[in-house]
């Protein structure tokens, strides 16, 4: 390593730890506050609400972490600008480019760990946490329980499914009140299930009580109504599949997000796999935004040149990540409404960014 990366970089994360820490010391005594009714009424213990906190650490350090490497990289920056050491460094020779490729490589290794982070940990992270969250806003402090029994459960399943069951116990794999429409590639509705009880044993679905009404062309119910106290049912969805449909994306790894869409695409429910392409799109854009905001800090660190301090360039930070978060969610708002692509409303605001950013560098170089 350059003697010069060393002298950059020793103060860029010196001051990218400090504001890590203290963004989380922050986002923590803020959320203890605002929760501080429930965690009183339901006389949670100081060593669960340390738990929970570090049980939530993983999402609070991928949600901190881009904006606290913006701050170092500003601050850092515009302190060697105003102390003339930038110019003394372009005066040798050397192009913004060369003086900063440290950091654009420090941004580049943070951006990596931050979706490594995401894919192994937060979605654990996340389930673990609304669990707990659940249990300091609702249980006197006793202990938690598995949640057993799911209601009114929904999602659409392979060839062309749509299942509807009242309530599926998850221990015993059993559902009561099941209702399933199969549709045809059109989404002309072909036939109507409907059972008291479904029992998953053995790798097949047993259904009580079973009925199946098949439908004409025109919508009408046809004569070759089947009828049958039990019978063995060809559904390849297992008790975890239904489970996993029933997961919000941000508690999905890219795996599962994957699979829930082609499952959506297999049964033509396009609306609904168009939108979770945008969230995940957007799931490996977010994870660029550490390198993003490195690159957009770089040229703005140039704007403070008579005074450097920490307050300045915390200004700084805060309209340029203001600016780029409420820009992204609108491009993902745009996605969600079909107006825009999927992959174009996930990119389009980091590479806007991205190609205003080098251009500036290039420009200041």
């Amino acid at each position: 390593m350059r003697i010069l990366d060393r002298y950059i970089l020793k103060p860029v994360l010196g001051t990218f730890a400090g504001c890590l820490f203290i963004f989380i010391f922050l986002y923590v005594i803020s959320d203890v506050l605002g929760r501080l009714d429930e965690i009183l009424k339901s006389h949670v213990s100081l060593k669960f609400i340390c738990q929970y906190y570090l049980t939530y650490f993983p999402i609070i350090f991928t949600q901190t972490s881009p904006i606290a490497l913006l701050l170092a990289t500003v601050y850092t920056f515009s302190k060697l600008n105003r102390n003339s050491e930038l110019i003394a460094l372009r005066a040798s020779g050397l192009s913004l480019w060369q003086i900063s490729s440290s950091i654009v490589t420090l941004g580049l290794v943070l951006s990596l760990g931050v979706f490594y982070v995401s894919e192994k940990f937060v979605p654990m992270a996340a389930a673990e946490a609304e669990t707990m969250r659940t249990r300091m806003e609702g249980n006197a402090g006793g202990s938690s329980k598995k949640e057993e029994i799911i209601n009114h459960l929904a999602f659409y399943g392979l060839e062309n499914r749509l299942f509807f069951v009242n309530s599926f116990d998850t221990k015993n794999n059993v559902m009561k009140g099941i209702t399933i429409l199969e549709h045809d590639q059109a989404q002309n509705l072909t036939a109507k299930i409907v059972a008291n009880e479904g029992v998953y044993k053995n790798r097949l679905w047993i259904f009580y009580e079973y009925t199946k009404f098949h439908f004409g062309p025109d919508g009408q119910i046809t004569e070759d109504t089947a009828y049958s106290p039990q019978a063995i049912m060809d559904i390849t969805e297992t008790p975890e599949d239904f489970l996993q449909q029933r997961r919000r994306p941000e508690l999905m790894t890219i795996t599962q997000l994957e699979d829930y869409i082609w499952r959506l695409e297999k049964s033509s429910a396009i609306p609904a796999a168009r939108s979770l392409l945008v969230d995940l799109y957007q799931r490996y854009a977010a994870s660029a935004t550490s390198l993003i905001l490195v690159l957009i800090g770089i040229p703005f660190s140039f704007v403070i040149r008579k005074r450097a301090n920490l307050f300045s360039s915390f200004g700084i930070c805060i309209c340029v990540s203001f600016l780029y978060y409420v820009s992204t969610a609108i491009a993902i708002a745009l996605g969600k409404a079909e107006v825009i692509f999927p992959f174009l409303s996930a990119w389009i605001v980091p590479a806007g960014f991205s190609f205003l950013a080098v251009r500036a560098i290039q420009r200041t170089s």
